[in-house]
C-alpha cells in the first residue's frame, strides 16, 4: 500500500527564469493596456500601437486593432525588458531601481528612439497630457518589473 497520493506531493517551486518571464509578460501587458486606456480617454495622443509605427505595415496601426496588436507585442518585448533588469539590476533590492530603470526606458524611448518613430512628436512639442502620462506608466513599469524581479531574486536566496 505504498500508494503516492496527490496530497503528500510537495510542489516544486518554479524556476526563477520563469517567473521572469511571467512578470515581464504581465508587466507589460499590464502598462500597454493602461495605455491604451489613457490613449482611449486622450490622456495621451499615442497608444500602445507606437511600438508598431517604425515598421511599413499598412494603415491598420492607427486602429483599434493596431492598438490591440500593438498590446500583445509590448507584452512580448517586455519579457526582454524584464531579463535585461534582471541581469542588470536584480540584487538592488530597493524600488528606486525600478522607478530609475521605468526614467531611464522612458528617455530611450522618447529621447533616443524618437527620431526612428514617424508620427510621434518631440518631447518639446508633446502635450504635457501626453508627458506627464506616459512618464508616469513607465515608472509604474519599471516599478512593477524591477520590484517583482528583485523580491524573487531574494526570495530565492533566502530558500537556499
Amino acid at each position: 500500500m505504498d500508494q503516492a497520493f496527490e496530497q503528500n506531493k510537495t510542489e516544486q517551486p518554479m524556476k526563477f527564469h520563469t517567473k521572469v518571464v511571467l512578470i515581464g509578460f504581465f508587466g507589460g501587458l499590464l502598462s500597454s493596456l493602461l495605455g491604451l486606456f489613457s490613449f482611449y480617454f486622450h490622456f495621451m495622443t499615442f497608444g500602445p500601437a507606437l511600438i508598431l509605427m517604425p515598421w511599413a505595415l499598412g494603415d491598420w496601426k492607427t486602429t483599434y486593432l493596431g492598438q490591440s496588436v500593438g498590446v500583445a507585442v509590448i507584452a512580448v518585448v517586455s519579457i526582454l525588458i524584464a531579463f535585461i533588469y534582471k541581469w542588470l539590476l536584480q540584487k538592488v533590492n530597493t524600488m528606486w531601481a525600478g522607478v530609475g530603470f521605468g526614467a531611464l526606458l522612458w528617455v530611450i524611448v522618447f529621447y533616443i528612439c524618437n527620431p526612428f518613430i514617424p508620427g510621434l512628436k518631440s518631447v518639446q512639442q508633446m502635450g504635457i497630457h501626453s508627458l506627464v502620462t506616459s512618464f508616469s506608466l513607465f515608472i509604474l513599469y519599471g516599478l512593477f518589473i524591477g520590484y517583482s524581479i528583485s523580491y524573487e531574486y531574494q526570495q530565492q536566496h533566502q530558500r537556499q
